[in-house]
């Protein structure tokens, strides 16, 4: 058994705290069997209480969304002098601004779709008509800063995009709305530990019955979609959906992990979506798969991503100590 004292963080108030406690807890499961001094904490007002109680060597925060996903959480670790795993400030929080993030993908060359921002105080009515003359009806609308699908609504017939805006401004002050794109929806996971080249899982086809996509109920509920790993693709295809997972990861300048989602259409086209920091860690989630399919189960997984970032705040601790943010 190690040593190491591990703070799990948890929950919180976003709308994918329930995910982000599910994830924690199989993390913790995992890392008990390898740490005598692993705990839970819950993402409250105590937590800077319990932080500085506790005293841990490494903090894993498992959230998702914001805040904790978004660069505070990392933030507020950073100023307690508390290494962690994951992507640092900046990186945390430009990929979770899909606008921001989507304009670093162009500038490297990355395909993505096109798109228009709309705020919350420009009327619903204006924007719908906006959107009908710059994109048409068969569009996406969805949270500049949200992710698990949540607030997102496809529309590929057409159909009400005010109330589609409005749902989206429950949970975001900016929105995004892109063009559909029909095709089939694919993740690529990257493994991303301290002194060695970041690796590119294979490629998972992600399908949902008929009528359906890959929403909240989906995505958590076991049963509801069907993992295809690896993917059934064309192995160019493969490859440069690989090699573009990574080249988002570096550009964001993630750390230890993250998940780039695509679409892929029937000629072999593809537009990268977003790309998420903390992926999910529930039974149901497609990163632990990944690497499991790449040789590393799950407790070898969060093990291999606490060992990481305990030797980066080594290396940095002899070097800049500014260097991470």
């Amino acid at each position: 058994m190690k040593s190491l004292s591990i703070a799990i963080i948890c929950g919180g108030t976003s709308a994918e705290a329930e995910v982000s406690r599910s994830s924690a807890n199989g993390v913790a499961e995992a890392l008990r069997r390898r740490y005598v001094n692993v705990r839970l904490l819950e993402l409250n007002a105590n937590l800077p209480l319990h932080l500085q109680q506790m005293r841990p060597e490494m903090v894993f925060p498992v959230l998702h969304g914001s805040p904790g996903e978004d660069g505070t959480m990392q933030g507020f670790l950073e100023i307690l002098g508390l290494p962690y795993v994951g992507s640092g400030v900046r990186a945390s929080a430009v990929a979770m601004d899909k606008s921001i993030a989507k304009a670093l993908f162009r500038r490297i060359g990355l395909p993505v779709c096109e798109e228009r921002i709309f705020e919350a105080s420009q009327p619903l009515p204006e924007i719908a008509k906006q959107i009908k003359s710059r994109l048409g009806d068969r569009v996406v609308i969805k949270p500049v800063g949200q992710g698990s699908g949540i607030g997102v609504t496809p529309l590929p017939n057409g159909g009400d995009a005010e109330a589609a805006l409005q749902l989206a401004f429950r949970h975001c002050d900016q929105v995004m709305v892109e063009p559909y794109v029909m095709g089939r929806e694919v993740t690529v996971g990257v493994l991303d530990l301290q002194g060695q080249q970041p690796q590119a899982f294979a490629p998972i086809e992600i399908r949902t019955p008929d009528g359906t996509w890959y929403d909240y109920e989906h995505r958590y509920t076991p049963g509801q979609s069907q993992h295809l790993l690896p993917a059934p693709l064309p192995k160019a295809l493969t490859e440069h959906l690989q090699a573009c997972a990574l080249a988002a990861h570096k550009v964001l300048g993630c750390s230890d992990l993250s998940r780039a989602d695509f679409i892929v259409t029937d000629d072999d086209q593809f537009r990268l979506l977003e790309v998420n920091t903390m992926p999910g860690m529930t039974p149901t989630s497609l990163y632990p798969e990944a690497a499991a399919h790449a040789g590393l189960d799950f407790e070898a997984l969060v093990d291999a991503l606490v060992d990481s970032a305990y030797r980066r705040a080594t290396t940095r601790a002899t070097t800049d100590p500014s260097s991470r943010t």
